[in-house]
């Protein structure tokens, strides 16, 4: 296992009773390095939305349980925040909660000499994801073809 993948792990289960107890949702947690810096992320929701506080409350306690194990080697900057409006579906139950839901889609390479679609998620399985186009034509994309799939919003 990548360190990248360690460190998301060991996070994602120090956070999982936390989650419980709060009555949050652990969207994600992610490691990346961006402009030079490390990130390490946690995404967190729950009914009606997740404020201020609540993102305090975890960026507190998931603080002083990595001063205390020191398992990242590396400098980085610990953030914990809300999905946003356009959060990514990333797990199964993130398409399931979508099912019906208006989706964006980027390919990593083009299909019919286009690399973003816009539709409706109607079903989705390990290998593929299925939505209805505008036109009312059914696409069908293979998962590792799909560099971002994000509920779509419209201001």
């Amino acid at each position: 296992m990548a360190k990248r993948e360690d460190y998301e792990a060991k996070t994602e289960s120090f956070l999982m009773p936390l989650m419980e107890e709060y009555n949050y949702e652990l969207v994600d947690v992610e490691y990346v390095k961006e402009a030079g810096n490390w990130y390490l992320r946690a995404y967190i929701d729950k009914e009606g939305g997740i404020a201020v506080d609540d993102c305090e409350i975890i960026s507190r306690k998931l603080g002083e349980w990595l001063d205390e194990n020191d398992f990242i080697a590396d400098s980085y900057i610990l953030e914990v925040s809300s999905p946003g409006l356009g959060r990514p579906l990333k797990k199964d139950k993130d398409f399931a909660r979508s099912i019906g839901e208006e989706v964006d889609i980027r390919l990593y390479k083009a299909l019919n000499k286009q690399k973003e679609f816009n539709g409706t998620l109607q079903s989705y399985n390990k290998e593929t994801v299925t939505i209805t186009l505008e036109d009312g034509t059914e696409l069908v994309i293979n998962r590792p073809e799909i560099a971002l799939i994000r509920l779509a919003f419209d201001f």
